[in-house]
């Protein structure tokens, strides 16, 4: 079980371990993929180049990007994702690495919680 927080601005939060550091990792539940990458992990991820993607952003944008196909551990199992890498320093875990998973946001309290049910 992965558990986190919702930050003051409203947003769920958990804590990953990748390359011997400590990243925030924010639970988008409007990103349909499995991960998106600060572009400096690539290194250390094993990134494998998948194919160049189009995807439908907020308002109707419409980006094209890279996707690769990553090592990541996750909830302490080791696994291959699907990831897109970024300019910035966080991590987006999308709807599509949660699939196994019961995600619980609890606003009122501040508390996330993830829970692998397969």
């Amino acid at each position: 079980m992965i558990t986190g927080s919702v930050t003051p601005e409203g947003i769920p939060v958990v804590t990953l371990t990748l390359a011997g550091e400590s990243w925030t990792a924010i639970i988008d539940t409007g990103f349909n993929g499995d991960l998106e990458l600060p572009g400096r992990l690539q290194p250390f991820v094993n990134a494998r180049f998948l194919c160049r993607n189009r995807s439908l952003l907020a308002a109707g944008q419409i980006i094209e990007e890279d996707s690769y196909l990553v090592d990541f551990a996750f909830d302490g199992e080791n696994g291959l994702a699907e990831a897109t890498c970024a300019a910035h320093d966080e991590i987006l875990i999308g709807t599509h690495l949660l699939r196994g998973f019961r995600l619980e946001i609890d606003f009122p309290a501040q508390t996330v919680r993830l829970e692998r049910v397969v």
